[in-house]
């Protein structure tokens, strides 16, 4: 009871429910860009460009919010996030009323910044308590997610009609919910978050850091675990359109998908304390794997919504895992650039996989698409059993 007490401390929750809000605007988008883009855009195939639009603005902004992560520290930075995300909610309800397609793409580029900094929530959950209870720092930082799961896809349900232009409100209360951020972000106190006095290049050469084949595994194990997941994730409202599903089957789809991700949070930290970080993320493979074999049997409402589950579930172990792995492989001086380093491949595969998702499902369809999708797993399982077999693996 006493290391619960300790884990769950104030500024922690506060940022659980931070991450929550982050998780709804996140998964708002994937639910809707698609579909207001299919509406907006001149040919089918370029539906899911918003989504790309997203993970671009989130892989270019990562040296960026590094920078100001040294320079201003994590509220200042966070709550800068949470701003952009208040502007660029409203330039794509604006591209809603217009018609602009790419007008659209700008608003979903410019939010990028704020999923770059939501990305490393995650990582600050560990300088909030205690260093033998940071793994489960993460693991519950990450089921704040739990939030965006049930708000997200509702949320999107909710307000499709709410106005003349479909969506329209769910752009305008993620605005409203980025603003509730800046303000829960505000009681949080990180230790040390005044101007760091060491320059950005201290400690060793990021080329040093990205050899080490721990850090190598962890990257790989994030970066195709996320860009798996956000192919099957993005293409799925297009996928059960297509199909003829209603959105409210989408919606009840992607809550279950979103809960799937973030529910193990309570416990993944405790797996992996006790079986160690490759175990679990070699579940995380084999999830992978079970769930691209139940899409490819049929499109009825229970295959989608048991293969995103069961998706979400193994995206859960691979990026816990991922990140607990790679907070092994650097040093407290380099945490800025090694974060940034891990998350700009998470989002530069997930950039390939959010057109490639619209593009495929559109043109080649679900099936298909699925099976284009054990590239990635497999090489990512290959990855894990090389760095067991090499025993270069901390011993958990």
């Amino acid at each position: 009871m006493k290391a619960h007490a300790t884990l769950l401390n104030k500024n922690l929750v506060l940022l659980i429910i931070c991450q929550g809000l982050f998780l709804t605007n996140n998964v708002t988008f994937i639910a809707i860009n698609g579909l207001v883009g299919l509406s907006l855009s001149p040919s089918a195939w370029m539906a899911t460009l918003p989504i790309m639009g997203y993970v671009v603005g989130g892989a270019l902004s990562t040296s960026i919010v590094a920078k100001t992560q040294h320079q201003f520290g994590r509220r200042r930075s966070f709550q800068l996030g949470l701003l952009i995300a208040i502007i660029s909610a409203l330039i794509c309800a604006y591209a809603a009323i217009s018609s602009n397609f790419w007008l659209l793409i700008a608003g979903t580029f410019v939010a990028g910044y704020y999923s770059a900094n939501g990305q490393l929530y995650r990582f600050a959950a560990v300088e909030l308590t205690v260093a033998s209870l940071r793994d489960k720092a993460v693991s519950w930082v990450l089921a704040g997610g739990i939030l965006g799961a049930v708000v997200g896809p509702n949320l999107a349900s909710w307000t499709k009609n709410s106005f003349s232009v479909p969506f329209l409100g769910a752009y305008i209360t993620l605005a409203i919910a980025g603003t509730v951020g800046i303000l829960v972000m505000q009681f949080i106190h990180f230790p040390g978050e005044l101007k760091s006095q060491q320059p950005l290049s201290a400690g060793r050469s990021l080329k040093t850091i990205l050899l080490q084949p721990v850090f190598l595994v962890a990257t790989i194990g994030a970066s195709l675990g996320y860009g798996v997941m956000n192919l099957l994730m993005a293409a799925t409202p297009l996928a059960m359109q297509i199909c003829g599903l209603p959105f409210t089957d989408t919606a009840l789809v992607l809550e279950w998908h979103v809960i799937g991700m973030f529910a193990p949070g309570f416990f993944t930290g405790s797996l992996i304390q006790r079986f160690g970080a490759i175990k679990i993320m070699g579940v995380g493979v084999i999830l992978n794997l079970i769930c691209i074999a139940i899409a490819s049997t049929g499109t009825d409402l229970h295959q989608f919504l048991l293969a995103l589950f069961i998706l979400g579930v193994g995206w859960n172990f691979l990026f816990t895992g991922s990140t607990t792995l790679a907070m092994t492989a650097y040093r407290p001086e380099e945490k800025d650039k090694a974060q940034a380093a891990i998350n700009f491949f998470v989002f530069g595969t997930m950039a390939f996989t959010s057109f490639g998702s619209g593009a495929m499902v559109t043109t080649q369809g679900w099936e298909l698409l699925n099976l284009g999708s054990l590239i990635p797993v497999m090489v990512t399982g290959l990855a894990l059993i090389w760095l067991r077999v090499k025993k270069l693996t901390p011993q958990p």
